[in-house]
């Protein structure tokens, strides 16, 4: 009896201790992250990028005719 009691303290010591899988868990969930965001604001950000290189083209265009 006192060896499976023995043994069942050993194996709760080692589950509660493996940390091995923590990381891939943490890139995982930091992936779910960006990626939702992104499906959140990435058509905001995509049109207001769009109008600043836009207004920059334009800005462009303006310097190089005044040449």
């Amino acid at each position: 009896m006192k060896l499976l009691s023995n043994l069942r303290n050993r194996l709760r010591k080692n589950l509660v201790n493996n940390k091995r899988g923590q990381g891939a868990t943490e890139y995982i969930l930091l992936l779910v992250v960006v990626v939702g965001l992104v499906m959140v604001f990435g058509p905001k950000i995509k049109s207001m990028v769009g109008d600043k290189m836009e207004s920059l083209s334009q800005d462009v265009q303006g310097v190089t005719t005044d040449i």
